[in-house]
């Protein structure tokens, strides 16, 4: 990979454009293809044309670090119990009118990103804090992705995992170099309509689809997927099943799918509330169509956040609001009742970190105490 260049402080050279023949400069991170002319910045708002290139406007800044539990991402199947260390920009690539992160990603960067760490730094605070894993979350990562796949090298480097929460919304030409440095995704497919996607979204759905079935073929990357199930909007019976049926199609019966409640947030506020019984109703579905492990969130419901054997469905890993509990799984992650294997990343015992959330302030190494990024740096691989 190529030492980024900051252009300024917290802006570096980014990858993923070309230039065009009207002196604009496309980027090419995200099926968007944002055609921008000098000064221009993408729908993500923190990707700009400068200098006859796309450049990241936030690198090394952040909204925030805190250390939560890995299922909260969610992952249930991913170092079950484990801490993650989590952080996140501003802007997305997509413009969803119930964003639940709105006031981190409907922001300006100077708004929001109070922060500031250099890839190396987060590594080594997440080290120093126990965490397993370092997660690229609360706004998309792949809006900044010169800044995720600096940080996953670091932490690579440190004996570290990586974990990736997105929409999926990225380009066919730089899924590949984002994606080889993700140890586990989360991909939030909002809903199973391209009507859903593009009016509510602002999206598409298809290279959604097309990415999910690349991440699971094509990379060793652990996958999960949650979908938001809003009254009204994407939670029949009809398309929970026929979502349900393309995962077991495409994907097969071991990719874990979390259905989420909504609560009303930024521009539908005038929507109720997930009723707890729409969540059960969609895991019974999704169960019934042959998902083996499928969980319900943001609800206390002990039965729909717990893992069970898809074989003889003992109960392998009691949850109760991030908290686990029964553990019936052996060494090798095996179902202590009939020997099948529980598909995922395991360790040979769960974690501990229990349903704590901790804000944490990262500190520069000693190296660059008081550091801060000139057009005279480079970092990177």
């Amino acid at each position: 990979m190529e030492k980024r260049k900051f252009i300024a402080p917290y802006t570096v050279s980014g990858g993923w454009w070309h230039r065009l023949d009207d002196e604009r400069v496309q980027c090419d991170l995200c099926p968007r293809y944002c055609r921008l002319r000098v000064g221009q910045r993408g729908f993500c708002y923190i990707r700009r044309a400068q200098g006859g290139e796309i450049v990241l406007t936030s690198y090394g800044r952040a909204s925030g670090f805190c250390i939560d539990p890995i299922e909260k991402k969610p992952l249930n199947h991913f170092y079950p119990g484990t801490s993650v260390l989590s952080f996140g920009t501003a802007g997305c690539n997509l413009g969803c009118r119930f964003c639940q992160n709105w006031d981190i990603s409907k922001a300006k960067q100077d708004e929001r990103l109070t922060s500031h760490a250099l890839p190396e730094d987060i590594a080594l605070e997440a080290k120093r804090q126990s965490c397993k894993s370092i997660a690229f979350t609360y706004n998309d990562p792949v809006i900044f992705a010169e800044y995720a796949t600096d940080t996953a090298l670091a932490a690579h480097d440190l004996g570290l995992k990586t974990v990736a929460v997105t929409a999926g919304y990225i380009s066919r030409e730089s899924r590949k170099e984002f994606f080889a440095n993700i140890d586990a995704v989360n991909v939030d497919l909002k809903a199973f309509t391209q009507e859903f996607y593009g009016k509510i979204c602002l999206a598409e759905l298809e290279p959604v689809l097309d990415n999910l079935k690349w991440i699971k073929n094509e990379t060793d990357s652990w996958l999960e997927i949650t979908t938001l199930l809003i009254p009204g909007r994407n939670d029949s019976a009809e398309e929970i099943e026929r979502l349900s049926q393309w995962v077991l199609d495409n994907l097969g019966p071991d990719v874990p799918l979390h259905f989420s409640a909504f609560h009303p947030d930024f521009k539908m506020t005038d929507v109720p509330p997930t009723p707890p019984l729409t969540l059960k109703k969609a895991r019974r579905i999704a169960k019934e169509t042959g998902i083996n492990h499928v969980y319900t969130g943001n609800i206390h419901d002990p039965e729909g956040e717990s893992t069970y054997c898809s074989s003889c469905d003992s109960l392998l890993i009691g949850r109760s609001r991030y908290e686990l509990g029964k553990w019936n799984l052996d060494k090798n992650g095996r179902c202590t009742f009939c020997g099948t294997a529980l598909s995922g990343r395991l360790d040979p015992e769960p974690g501990n970190w229990g349903s704590r959330r901790l804000s944490v302030d990262i500190m520069p190494i000693p190296k660059k105490h008081g550091h801060v990024p000139s057009a005279d740096d480079t970092y990177g691989a």
